[in-house]
């Protein structure tokens, strides 16, 4: 039967690629400042503050200042991670790691020569527990089809294998109009298929690529579905094979209204109907999901990686706002005066009461479920529709994004989009914390993305075609995050953080200060200002240990700074200058047992950048 099954797979997939449409044009993802979400539903943006119960022991500012402490739960499951050795350091990274259990209260100190010790302390957590109704969650990560034009089925098996090590599920298999890319979504198939893993993958229709003005271009998508419905690999939810979108919410397919369209062309047509699992990322107004009744199963919300309403003007709004509260009429000029990313750097080194204000207020978007809370109770329209299906209740599925980093850099002769996310502050650490505690009300969570270049969120090796994104990639591999990936991501399927069994560090940091001035004829990244200069650490340790961050060879109380940390995970972070280096140190009872030291080749932070450059360097070392 099994031979059998196989035999009509190929024969399927052969004849959908046989009809199908081709469509030749290389494509890149919609600017965020273009999505039509971002000029509706303003309300899901509003700030609120979130409840202080998330897996990090404490987070430290740079110049050692304690920013917050987040108490740590129970951690009792143990597994057991390959991480891979990033190319763009000697360090290696590549041996068992995750992370270990804490307690009850925890405290921390950061120490240098010249400044007093500060010291807090956490209260308990409530230990996280699997849901109730024992739902399976899934950890998927988003693979750019587009950029696999030089691929072979053996690069697609390597990627597999990396990410099932990193406990990663499946793919969502980003597909736009190139001609050749049903080939590659094929191989895809067929890799995870002689894996011989329980690795899934599924696709995610491009529609800021594909076509979809005309009747033809749905039967396109329809047999781009068919080809692979029945694979032993495809993700499946409620019997139905799972299949999403990067937008599509302006599709027509020549029917005159978008939610016509998509039920009457897609997900009841009489090809796909009762065939598939339709959880769209549309750019809507989650108010209008009610009106999508018959087409969406879920919601994919694609913008809740990142906090998007954080832009330099929102900051500058909000230092205003700050400033007009100070009493002093002088230092409130000062405050003003400022360079938006000095007053954040101020904040970070333990300043002025007005500059840490500012930045608590933005800290509160970093990693935030305000738009995943809207997003969950505009889905609640949806419910009914759903209503059950062979015999049982059907909800409709929630798929949260977790991103590391956004900066993209195409002058207005390409593709015209160069701006930047906030990303610092930890943002991969936080997201993957607040997605863990709401982790009840979540389905599955995408990591954007896998291979995603032009936009700097790839956490995969840089491998096949990248798209013009060389300046900004060459010599910034990410896959040391896959590590933090490995253990965040068992946390969100398990409920209990896994055991760390070997000290680990992870640190990043752009290659130059934000202030820098280069000759690049493309201009610094929209929202360049909201970034400091720092490095930033996250460590995993198995016991209470000091940690020692530096930027110079010959440190002083301004290029090093020593933490004492608990048991558990910590989160850190130094200022950097120009001609800063990157290196951290774990000892414990006199001992070095981790050191992560890049050589100055492979990073040094500049003054006078020949490109703007505002991606991550990132590297990691775990204990022998």
């Amino acid at each position: 039967m099994q031979s059998l099954a196989l035999a009509l797979y190929s024969l399927a997939v052969f004849t959908g690629l046989v009809n199908a449409l081709a469509i030749p044009i290389r494509r890149i993802s919609i600017p965020t400042s273009e999505r039509p979400v971002i000029s509706v539903g303003k309300r899901h943006y509003e700030a609120r503050q979130e409840s202080s119960t998330t897996s990090t022991s404490i987070i430290f500012g740079p110049s050692g200042f304690v920013v917050t402490l987040r108490p740590k739960p129970t951690e009792t499951v143990s597994t057991t991670t390959t991480s891979t050795t990033s190319s763009s350091t000697s360090v290696s990274t590549t041996t068992s790691s995750t992370s270990t259990s804490t307690t009850t209260s925890s405290s921390a100190t950061s120490t240098t020569s010249t400044s007093t010790s500060t010291t807090s302390t956490s209260s308990q957590q409530p230990q996280q527990t699997p849901p109730a109704d024992g739902s399976k969650k899934w950890v998927v990560a988003h693979h750019m089809v587009g950029n696999t034009f030089p691929y072979k089925k053996e690069d697609w098996l390597e990627d597999v294998k990396l990410a099932h090590e990193s406990g990663i599920d499946g793919f969502a298999l980003n597909t736009g109009r190139d001609e050749w890319e049903p080939d590659r979504i094929a191989d895809a198939y067929q890799a995870a298929l002689e894996s011989k893993l329980d690795f899934k993958l599924f696709l995610s229709l491009d529609m800021a690529s594909l076509p979809c003005d005309s009747a033809e271009n749905a039967q396109y998508l329809r047999k781009l579905v068919l080809a692979h419905v029945d694979h032993p690999n495809q993700l499946k939810y409620d019997n139905r094979a799972f299949v999403s979108t990067f937008a599509g919410e302006n599709c027509q397919f020549g029917q005159g209204g978008v939610e016509d369209a998509w039920k009457t062309q897609f997900t009841q047509h009489p090809e796909l109907q009762g065939k598939i699992y339709f959880v769209p990322s549309f750019f809507i107004d989650p108010a209008r999901f009610g009106s999508f009744n018959g087409v969406m199963d879920g919601d994919f919300n694609w913008n809740s990686g990142w906090p998007i309403k954080v832009t330099t003007n929102f900051a500058k709004d909000l230092l205003n706002e700050v400033a007009n509260r100070v009493k002093e009429e002088s230092q409130r000029g000062g405050l003003l005066r400022k360079p938006l990313n000095q007053v954040l750097s101020t904040a970070s080194a333990g300043g002025d009461s007005a500059e840490a204000e500012l930045q608590e207020a933005l800290s509160k978007f970093i990693g935030s479920t305000d738009t995943d809370t809207e997003h969950l109770n505009a889905l609640k329209a949806l419910s009914a529709s759903l209503g059950k299906r062979d015999g049982e209740e059907v909800k409709p599925i929630y798929m949260a994004a977790v991103s590391p980093w956004f900066f993209t850099h195409y002058g207005a002769n390409s593709f015209n989009k160069n701006f930047i996310f906030l990303s610092d502050q930890h943002l991969y650490s936080k997201r993957w914390e607040s997605i863990i505690n709401s982790r009840d009300q979540l389905d599955i969570v995408q990591v954007l993305t896998w291979n995603d270049y032009g936009e700097s969120h790839y956490i995969g090796p840089i491998k096949g075609d990248q798209p013009d994104s060389e300046s900004w990639t060459d010599g910034m591999d990410h896959t040391a995050w896959l590590g933090l990936t490995k253990y965040y991501a068992t946390a969100f399927k398990t409920g209990q953080f896994p055991t760390i069994e070997k000290d680990q560090i992870y640190m990043w940091s752009r290659p130059h200060s934000a202030t820098a001035q280069s000759p690049d004829p493309v201009p610094q990244p929209t929202n360049f200002e909201l970034t400091e200069d720092a490095v930033w650490a996250v460590v995993l340790t198995t016991a209470p240990a000091k940690v020692t961050l530096s930027t110079s060879n010959s440190p002083d109380s301004n290029s090093q700074k020593t933490f004492d940390v608990p048991a558990g995970v910590s989160k850190l972070s130094i200022p950097i200058t120009p001609g800063g280096i990157m290196k951290g140190v774990i000892e414990r009872d006199g001992k070095v047992v981790v050191e992560l030291a890049p050589t100055p080749e492979q990073f040094t932070f500049q003054g006078s950048p020949k490109n703007y450059n505002f991606n991550a360097f990132v590297a990691s070392a775990v204990a022998n």
